[in-house]
């Protein structure tokens, strides 16, 4: 019984990062940490649909935050997870995208380089 507990815990996961905007938003927040203007700029994407996807990957204990003022940071929990993408993209033979940011932002790390 333990067993299938386990394989359904990993399945959860599975299916959580497997939506192809929650595996770029993984990828965006790499090792360091982000906030959502830095997503948007990097993704092209509304806040709307960065934030319902960050709410899922906080809501599954994958990415944690820290409030800085208006501005709230992510990262992952676990940097590992990063790993398990690359091998999954080395296993389908698909070079990971390399994201980079459009524009600059307003937050506060941003604003410090202004």
């Amino acid at each position: 019984m333990n067993d299938l507990i386990a394989l359904n815990q990993i399945s959860v996961l599975l299916k959580i990062i497997s939506h192809p905007s929650r595996l770029a938003i993984l990828l965006s927040i790499g090792e360091g940490e982000t906030c959502v203007c830095h997503l948007e700029t990097m993704l092209g994407w509304s806040q709307s649909h960065i934030s319902q996807q960050l709410m899922i990957l906080r809501k599954a204990g994958i990415v944690s935050t820290r409030r800085e003022n208006r501005f709230i940071h992510y990262r992952l929990v676990d940097p590992a997870l990063l790993d398990l993408i690359r091998k999954a993209a080395h296993l389908k033979e698909v070079v990971l995208p390399v994201l980079q940011p459009t524009a600059k932002c307003e937050c506060s790390s941003c604003c410090k380089y202004k």
